[in-house]
């Protein structure tokens, strides 16, 4: 099994028309740790959530990037 991050807009759409990082890692608390160190950066880019998908299954949608 493999996760990675799909990068959102505001409004959940998916943010394709950018280069992101495409990183695929082996388990949820390994991409939940790259997360943690590269979220700035990623929503410098523009993403502002983040969904985690397991291969196609949906663990958890709607993580904002912005500190509340």
């Amino acid at each position: 099994m493999t996760w990675r991050w799909r990068y959102e807009d505001a409004h959940g759409g998916e943010v394709t028309d950018r280069p992101l990082p495409r990183e695929v890692f082996p388990s949820q608390a390994d991409a939940e740790s790259w997360l943690g160190e590269n979220w700035r950066e990623l929503l410098d880019s523009g993403v502002e959530q983040v969904a985690l998908l397991e291969e196609e299954r949906v663990e958890y949608r709607g993580l904002s990037l912005r500190q509340e």
